[in-house]
């Protein structure tokens, strides 16, 4: 079929809409009641003694709110609250000791939040000693944490080398005073600077740096000079996000006015000239939205086929369980997924009405879901998947599941607008493609069309923006 060049404009009106990120499958939206902590149990239970296993905590506290967040955070003054908390994240690591044994292999230790650093540098200290007494850290084990440049405490950078940490991510957003300014988070780019060197200089390896697009009053030739600058400090990983403009969601976007945020065809625009200025700065595309530096192992990940996407986004992890510490953080199991009670409160209480773990909602994978959780991470992660061969073939006999004809007639139209290629079972999105990643993906998701039907149209969406 021959590609009719399609101006960006009519793209944004065809695939314009609301759809997951694709950080799980099933995603979140089909999360219920009906998971719980005896599921959990029982899942855990069932794990080979041999399995090994990704931790990752979550710490919902901030020194200060921006308003272009969507996640769940608050701001904690008391430091007996964040000793506090991070009691509980030990008890909860403990109450997962106790399920699985002592000694399961980690490649993957991650914290995020939130502002993983408010934790008391004493309190970081004790929750990393029992990760290491109750767990066996592989020799290579990624340890992360996100930071945020303008609150570092002092030496704490030293603190995190000394811990075993190999890498930070450092939240940015934008360099512009007109859109920080918007955006409730001041930051120069001398603090941004600073920080990274400081890591540099403290011997942790991996730097990651985090930029928005379609944030209010950006524009294309401003998201560029943001991305010069930040690409000249040679971050080893940058991820590149769509702002998610979800004010029914989190109350404080409403203090962003609508009229300064760029419309879909701006966005894509600006992503675009993003795009160009990290890859003429020598940066790999990776995905939907990360770069990395050519020796990334993220980027090599990505060039053999062997990247993954769990709800930190694009990892090496190729763990398939991943326990989920704290305040509304998700696990990931073979058999599905669980969440934990959301606010920092309702966690708390959790934690101390019994001595089970504080999950508050999840769903079961059948053998369909991972069928199509595999082809959908396929299409996220390599830009294209076979069909008919390797995992996704043989979970497809696992599921009694192989037919994918109706799949492959509705990605006629992404076909026809040169956003893919489609050879027999095989599936390729091309570069002009990339942007377009969660709608092909979506093709594959019966569970979407399910909830957008039970919501009904005039019901808020339970998305972001696709674009």
């Amino acid at each position: 079929m021959s590609v009719v060049e399609q101006p960006q404009a009519d793209l944004v009106a065809r695939y314009s809409g609301n759809l997951p990120r694709y950080t799980s499958y099933p995603t979140a939206a089909s999360f219920t009641a009906a998971v719980g902590s005896p599921q959990v149990e029982q899942w855990l239970a069932a794990l080979p003694a041999s399995e090994p296993v990704s931790l990752y905590f979550h710490v919902p506290f901030c020194d200060e709110l921006c308003r272009f967040c969507g996640c769940n955070t608050s701001v904690m003054r008391h430091e007996s609250g964040r000793v506090a908390y991070a009691d509980l994240l030990r008890e909860e690591l403990h109450r997962y000791v106790q399920a699985l044994g002592v000694q399961r292999r980690v490649g993957h230790v991650q914290f995020g939040g939130g502002t993983p650093t408010t934790l008391p540098a004493e309190a970081l200290r004790a929750l990393m000693r029992v990760v290491r007494l109750w767990f066996s850290l592989e020799p290579q084990a990624e340890l992360s944490m996100e930071l945020d440049p303008r609150h570092v405490p002092p030496g704490r950078l030293n603190l995190l080398a000394e811990l075993g940490f190999n890498r930070v991510s450092l939240g940015v957003q934008d360099i512009d005073p007109r859109v920080q300014e918007a955006c409730g988070r001041i930051q120069s780019f001398e603090q941004t600077r600073d920080c990274v060197q400081q890591a540099r200089a403290a011997g942790i390896a991996g730097v990651n740096i985090d930029l928005i697009y379609g944030l209010p009053y950006q524009t294309v030739q401003s998201i560029a000079e943001t991305a010069r600058q930040i690409a000249a400090l040679r971050p080893d990983r940058l991820a590149v996000f769509g702002y998610a403009h979800i004010p029914w969601k989190q109350k404080r976007q409403g203090l962003i006015p609508t009229e300064s945020l760029p419309d879909s065809t701006e966005r894509l625009a600006q992503r675009a000239r993003m795009d160009a200025v990290l890859v003429e700065a020598g940066y790999v595309p990776v995905g939907l939205d990360h770069y990395a530096l050519p020796h990334d192992p993220l980027a090599r990940a990505a060039q053999d086929g062997t990247m993954h996407r769990n709800f930190q986004g694009y990892t090496t992890d190729s763990c398939s369980v991943l326990l989920g510490i704290g305040a509304s953080a998700i696990s990931m199991l073979p058999e599905g997924f669980a969440q934990n009670e959301v606010s920092t409160a309702a966690y708390a209480r959790a934690m101390a009405a019994s001595s089970a773990l504080p999950v508050v909602r999840g769903v079961a994978r059948s053998a369909q879901d991972r069928t199509r959780g595999a082809i959908i991470e396929r299409i996220m992660c390599d830009m294209g998947v076979r069909l008919d061969g390797g995992p996704v073939a043989a979970l497809a006999h696992e599921g009694g599941e192989g037919d994918f004809a109706a799949e492959l007639h509705a990605l006629r139209p992404f076909v026809h607008d040169g956003l893919l290629q489609i050879e027999g079972a095989t599936l390729r999105v091309t570069e002009r493609g990339r942007p377009f990643l969660r709608n092909i993906a979506a093709v594959f998701d019966t569970h979407h069309a399910a909830l957008a039907a039970q919501a009904g149209e005039k019901a808020r969406p339970r998305f972001s923006g696709a674009l």
